[in-house]
């Protein structure tokens, strides 16, 4: 079983950047896909990003696409979501999930197993 934990989070200007970190530990980090949720007062959970456990497949929400790059260093257990150019409507608290499903770079919430604790990201107009 893999435990993780976010951290990066924090206030920004919009139009700034913020790279998130997820760092996995009790099994390594390749055995898993990984994916980014965010979660808005209010709303429901949304899907952000993932990335397969080889970093060859990703996938994106279109309303991050060009704005903001998932990566993962298996060799750190760890994966970064960065994220430039951001707007007040990302505001949210940021959640990386693990799936075992590990070829995929999946946007569906019910194929992760594994989740943080969240961290939050606040993006002031």
């Amino acid at each position: 079983q893999v435990q993780l934990v976010e951290s990066g989070g924090g206030l920004v200007q919009a139009g700034g950047s913020l790279r998130l970190s997820c760092a996995a530990s009790g099994r390594t980090l390749s055995s898993y896909a990984m994916g980014w949720f965010r979660q808005a007062p209010g709303k429901e959970r949304e899907f952000v990003a993932a990335i397969n456990w080889s970093g060859g497949s990703t996938t994106y929400v279109d309303s991050v696409k060009g704005r903001i790059t998932i990566t993962r260093d298996n060799a750190k257990n760890t994966v970064y979501l960065q994220m430039n150019s951001l707007k007040p409507e990302d505001t949210a608290v940021y959640y990386c999930a693990a799936s075992i499903l590990r070829s995929l770079s999946s946007r569906e919430t019910n194929r992760y197993s594994f989740w943080g604790q969240g961290t939050q990201v606040t993006v002031s107009s």
